[in-house]
């Protein structure tokens, strides 16, 4: 081994250095700063292969590398990446976002300081209704009467609370007492560091269609902004081959074979025997699973097989 010391220069991306402290707004008030970032495409590469010497591959070969990675989820490479977020969030959302328990977190404390002044508000045309399939989900909207009486109440008990929080502060009561009736709406900050791998995951599921609108938005702005032009070879695989995929399990498979040889009345009696339908008189209907499955059916443009009566 050389004793001679080895300079090494830091990685650096222009388009994240354009960006470097700006705050990227998002909803009413929120944002997403990027603080700082550690690595870049070629660092995938390096780690995935450490015993190359840089400079011995083509660009096209290292896509390819990144893209072998992705698809046969090989993660640790993706690992070599780091980035560290300053996002001010409302906390509702907070609390979905912290379950990424993956990332080394520190937030805005306010029982050493004053809760933030500023909370999520909803328009008129924002509110949603509860959707009758999925349980922590939304689907459609209220009409806007209804609207607008919402955001008038909503309006009133945010300014109640903000006037209760400060009148205990001027009474003296401890910060840590006095936030206990502040609302979700409230915003947070803090600081969020995690690396490529656990961010792809953060973003798999927040991007998708079924998380809340709100947080999809938080999703959006760290993939368009940040990660996209951080890491556009592995954004791409990782587009292609996660969040753009289809996963079939191994039943879903076997019926897809069973359809496509031609034995129906095989595919129906799988259907039911894996749990994907059930029997409701001469119907057949799907459980969730099996709406799952018709998504992924709709996509491979086939033809949903319990659509019609027995």
């Amino acid at each position: 081994m050389s004793d001679v010391k080895e300079r090494l220069d830091r990685v650096r991306v222009p388009e994240l250095e354009e960006i470097l402290g700006e705050a990227l707004p998002v909803l009413d008030d929120g944002f997403v700063r990027l603080i700082d970032y550690m690595g870049c495409d070629d660092s995938i590469v390096q780690a995935a292969r450490v015993s190359y010497g840089k400079g011995t591959k083509t660009i096209s070969d290292d896509r390819g590398l990144i893209r072998y990675l992705m698809r046969h989820r090989h993660t640790t490479p993706f690992e070599m990446c780091e980035v560290k977020l300053h996002v001010r969030v409302p906390m509702d959302l907070w609390r979905q976002w912290i379950r990424h328990r993956t990332a080394n977190v520190n937030e805005y404390s306010t029982r050493y300081s004053i809760a933030i002044d500023r909370a999520k508000t909803t328009q008129p045309d924002e509110w949603r209704l509860q959707s009758d399939i999925n349980r922590q989900g939304s689907e459609g909207g209220v009409d806007p009467e209804t609207g607008s009486r919402l955001t008038s109440r909503e309006t009133e008990a945010q300014a109640l609370m903000k006037e209760v929080y400060e009148e205990r502060l001027d009474l003296g009561v401890a910060r840590e007492q006095a936030r206990k009736d502040l609302p979700l709406s409230t915003y947070t900050e803090a600081y969020w560091k995690i690396d490529l791998h656990n961010l792809l995951h953060f973003l798999a599921l927040r991007m998708d269609e079924k998380a809340q609108l709100e947080i999809r938005e938080y999703a959006k702005t760290i993939s368009n902004r940040i990660v996209k032009k951080w890491v556009p070879m592995a954004w791409e695989a990782f587009m292609d081959y996660r969040f753009g995929s289809i996963m079939l399990s191994s039943d879903e498979i076997e019926i897809l074979s069973l359809i496509h040889t031609g034995q129906n009345k095989s595919a129906d009696q799988m259907l039911l025997e894996a749990g994907f339908t059930v029997k409701d008189g001469s119907t057949v209907k799907p459980t969730l699973e099996g709406r799952e499955f018709a998504g992924k059916l709709e996509r491979l443009g086939l033809e949903i097989p319990w659509e019609t009566e027995e």
